[in-house]
C-alpha cells in the first residue's frame, strides 16, 4: 500500500481538513489547522506531503520522525499543526487497513465512555445562566466559560468582582455535583491571575485554563504554589519538550490540542509524560469533527484522561457546526455528558466528502478579533 494523493480543504467555519488516499483506495482524514492561520498551515501540509507521496502509510512512527525532524527548523504552531493533521489521517488509514479503531492499535481501551464538556461563553455574561441551564438539560455534567472579556493588566476591584460573580452564577446553576472550568485565555497578567485565582477558589472550579500566557511559563511554579485551584495549560504548547517545564512546575491538567501538538502520535507521549507528574489529560478541541474524533481515540486508551472539550454549538460555529461534515453523526451523540466508545475502524467517523469539497469551494478567511484597551493599546484576546 502506497500513498498516492494528499489534498487539503478549507472549510467553514474556520477549519482545514486533509485527505490522504492510497493506491488501493483506502482514505484517511485529518484536521491540520491553526485557527486564524489556516491558509498558512495548508501551505505547510503541501510542503510536508513531499515526504509522504509514494510511501507506505502504515509506517506512522517513522513518518512522524521525518515530518518533525527532517527540516533543520522545527516545531512551532504551523509545522506542528501540519504534522498533526497528516498524523490523524495516517492513523485513520491504519485503523481501516487493520479493521480496528485507533484506540485498539494504541493498546486498547481503558474506558467505555469519555466525559465531555460544553462551552457556555462568559465574555459577556448576560445569558450565562440560561446557557448553562440548557447544557444541563442536554445532559452535560460540566461546562467551560471564559473568566472575562478584555482584561486590564491588574484587575480592579470591580473587575475581580465581576469574575467572581460570573463563576458564582455558574456554580449556583450547576450545583455541587457538576463542574465548571474557567478559561483565563492568557488575558491576565501574572499578578492579576494570582489575584483572581484567590478570589474564585472557594467556588471550586474544575480547573483554570491558561492562567498565564505561554511565554510566562517560568512563573507557573510560583502561581501553582499560591493557589489550591488546579491549573491547566497546553493549547499553545506543541510537544513534550514544551510540556515538561509546566508539568514540573505543578500544573494539574495538560491540554494539548490534537490538531496542534503533533497529532495522535505526540499527544499519547504527552499523556504518558503527564502521568509521571500525576497530571491529568484534557485535550483542547474547540475545532471540527476530525480533531474531536482523534481526541476521543486518545481518550479511550489514556489512563490519566480527565475530560474532553468539544465544539457543538460553540459561538465560532456559524456557517457550519461540528456535525455538518459527517455522514453519520451517531459517534458524537453525547449521552449523559459522555461520548460512547464504538468499534468503528480508524478514527471512528465517516466524513461526507461531497459536503467537504463543496464547502472548500467557498472556503473561509477566519481571523480572531484584535482587542484594544480604552487607551488604544493592544489587549490580549
Amino acid at each position: 500500500m502506497k500513498i498516492v494523493r494528499i489534498e487539503t480543504f478549507l472549510v467553514p467555519p474556520r477549519w482545514l481538513f486533509c485527505r490522504i488516499e492510497t493506491d488501493d483506495g483506502v482514505v484517511g482524514w485529518g484536521e491540520p489547522v491553526v485557527e486564524g492561520r489556516a491558509e498558512v498551515v495548508r501551505a505547510a501540509v503541501e510542503v510536508l506531503s513531499e515526504h509522504l507521496i509514494g510511501q507506505d502509510p502504515l509506517r506512522i512512527q517513522d513518518h512522524w520522525q521525518v515530518l518533525t525532524k527532517a527540516g533543520f527548523y522545527r516545531g512551532g504552531p504551523v509545522l506542528s499543526s501540519a504534522v498533526a493533521g497528516l498524523d490523524h489521517a495516517l492513523w485513520d488509514i491504519a485503523g481501516k487497513a487493520y479493521g480496528a479503531p485507533v484506540h485498539a492499535l494504541l493498546g486498547g481501551p481503558v474506558r467505555d465512555a469519555v466525559r465531555v464538556y460544553a462551552w457556555v461563553g462568559g465574555d459577556e455574561p448576560a445569558r450565562l445562566t440560561e446557557e448553562i441551564a440548557a447544557q444541563i438539560e442536554a445532559g452535560f455534567t460540566a461546562v467551560k466559560m471564559n473568566a472575562a472579556g478584555r482584561t486590564d493588566p491588574l484587575t480592579s476591584p470591580a473587575g475581580t468582582a465581576a469574575v467572581v460573580d460570573r463563576v458564582a452564577a455558574a456554580r449556583e446553576v450547576l450545583g455541587q455535583d457538576r463542574d465548571v472550568a474557567v478559561d483565563f485565555h492568557g488575558r491576565f497578567s501574572p499578578a492579576g491571575a494570582r489575584r483572581v485565582l484567590h478570589a474564585i477558589a472557594p467556588l471550586h472550579p474544575l480547573f483554570v485554563e491558561e492562567p498565564l500566557l505561554p511565554e510566562y511559563g517560568h512563573l507557573t511554579a510560583s502561581l501553582a504554589a499560591s493557589t489550591p485551584v488546579p491549573l491547566a495549560t497546553g493549547e499553545r504548547l506543541y510537544g513534550r519538550a514544551e510540556f515538561l517545564p509546566v508539568l514540573s512546575a505543578g500544573i494539574a491538567v495538560a491540554q494539548p490540542d490534537l490538531s496542534h501538538a503533533g497529532g495522535i502520535t505526540e499527544v499519547t507521549r504527552i499523556a504518558a509524560l503527564a502521568e509521571t507528574f500525576g497530571a491529568q489529560l484534557a485535550p483542547h478541541c474547540p475545532l471540527g469533527p476530525i480533531s474531536l474524533a482523534a481526541s476521543l481515540q486518545v481518550a479511550f486508551c489514556t489512563p490519566n484522561f480527565l475530560i474532553q472539550e468539544q465544539s457543538l454549538g460553540i459561538h465560532y460555529n456559524k456557517e457550519a457546526d461540528l456535525l455538518s461534515y459527517l455522514v453519520d453523526t451517531e459517534p458524537f451523540r453525547f449521552v449523559d455528558g459522555h461520548a460512547r466508545r464504538t468499534a468503528l475502524p480508524g478514527l471512528g467517523i465517516t466524513v461526507d466528502e461531497a459536503a467537504v469539497r463543496a464547502a472548500d469551494r467557498a472556503g473561509h478567511a477566519w481571523r480572531n478579533p484584535v482587542w484594544r484597551h480604552p487607551d488604544g493599546s493592544f489587549a490580549e484576546w
